[in-house]
């Protein structure tokens, strides 16, 4: 259905005669000065096309890259690799109610996901009502995660593996936001369906989070009749960034069956804090986020899969050279670097007391050259080293990309 839906949307687009650039009131109810826009508004801070003259608006971004990558010495070669097209359907209902969905296919059409789809009740900039399939916001890249946005192929490890990006769920909640002079203050809060036994029952031998988003199930239906409580609030100052404080929890475990009682009730908590900031006088860029994760299990349980878990990444991106080039009057360079860590387990070997290790960590740095706004093209290295449960001498890897991602 995803396909024949993703058709008609195209096969509509291109029938039409004609295009404008969407009203940026027709989704925003935000002031257009850039200091005043959060994480929270990425949903709608995206470009759009308006479908003739109805309230339709269209948009969407693709990413291609290449990859070699070499570890311990083995290669698998080159390969190229279509990462990902993503599409947004939006449209304005009513001055106060808005639409939006974006509908993603990854790797061709290896994957298809709805990764959100919801109905936005606009009361006020202070409060709003939404409801629909909404990504929870849990640390800012979850939200924040379009691929023309970013100088670097690959997401963020402590986003993707650790959290799950762009982690989906059918619910609803509130939000809004509140502006003074210099500050910005905004809050969202969702009860969604949640997690499933999958985080701790999974091909990947670990504890992880990211495992249940292989649960389709979950836009249909809860895996155990209690939701899942995600909440965030960010506070930004026009001057310095935006801090953003987070936390995601409830029962993961189907603990009942017809009213027959299969285990204790289990829980998660996830925590996560978020930075980012603009140096006024050399324009360098910082976005930092940091989450702790902490799941209860049976004391049975293997000790690779760990109760406790943390991981987080801090890019830096400086750009070092604007100047007109072949035809884009604004064509800029960028360089920019990122560190990632992850660690799986951070408890200790109880017949020893020795840490447990299997933790990885990368430094990526990067060059990119943005023509316009809106596309970019990257050049990536990652030198990454990883660590076995035991920490025996790390695998070490180098992955070379070069890519683009625009948004149309």
């Amino acid at each position: 259905m995803l396909k024949h839906y993703a058709l008609f949307i195209l096969l509509s687009v291109i029938s039409q005669r004609a295009f404008s650039q969407i009203d940026s009131t027709l989704f925003k109810r935000i002031p257009k000065t850039d200091s005043s826009k959060m994480n929270i508004d990425a949903v709608y801070n995206r470009p759009f096309l308006q479908v003739g003259r109805t309230p339709l608006g269209i948009g969407g971004y693709a990413e291609l890259n290449t990859n070699y990558g070499v570890t311990d010495g083995i290669s698998e070669g080159m390969s190229f690799q279509m990462r990902r097209m993503t599409l947004f359907l939006g449209g304005s209902l009513h001055p106060k109610i808005k639409f939006m969905s974006e509908i993603e296919f990854e790797d061709g059409t290896k994957e298809i996901n709805i990764e959100f789809a919801a109905i936005d009740f606009q009361f006020d900039n202070i409060f709003n009502f939404r409801g629909g399939v909404v990504v929870n916001p849990i640390g800012a890249f979850n939200q924040n995660h379009d691929g023309p946005k970013w100088e670097f192929i690959d997401r963020p490890m402590s986003a993707t593996e650790l959290l799950p990006a762009t982690f989906s769920n059918v619910g609803m909640g509130i939000y809004g936001k509140k502006y003074t002079k210099q500050w910005v203050f905004a809050y969202e809060a969702y009860l969604t369906n949640g997690f499933d036994d999958s985080i701790i029952d999974n091909d990947f031998s670990r504890t992880s989070l990211s495992a249940a988003k292989a649960n389709r199930d979950r836009f249909e239906e809860s895996s155990n009749g209690k939701p899942l409580l995600t909440g965030k609030v960010a506070l930004r100052n026009r001057k310095v960034g935006e801090l953003g404080l987070s936390y995601m929890g409830g029962v993961y475990n189907k603990f009942q069956d017809d009213g027959f009682i299969l285990a204790p009730k289990r829980a998660l908590k996830v925590l996560a804090i978020d930075f980012n900031s603009v140096l006024k006088k050399t324009k360098t860029a910082f976005t930092a986020e940091w989450a702790w994760i902490n799941v209860d299990f049976p004391n049975n349980y293997a000790v690779q899969y760990g109760n406790t878990q943390n991981g987080g990444f801090l890019d830096i991106v400086q750009p070092v050279f604007k100047k007109p080039l072949m035809g884009f009057p604004n064509s800029t360079f960028y360089v920019s670097c990122r560190l990632d860590r992850v660690d799986w387990n951070t408890g200790k070997f109880t017949e020893t007391s020795s840490k447990i290790y299997d933790e990885t960590i990368s430094i990526m740095p990067a060059i990119s050259w943005r023509p316009i706004t809106s596309t970019v093209v990257r050049l990536n290295y990652r030198h990454q080293k990883k660590w076995d449960l035991l920490g025996n001498p790390p695998a070490n890897s180098g992955i070379i990309q070069f890519g683009l991602s625009s948004y149309f």
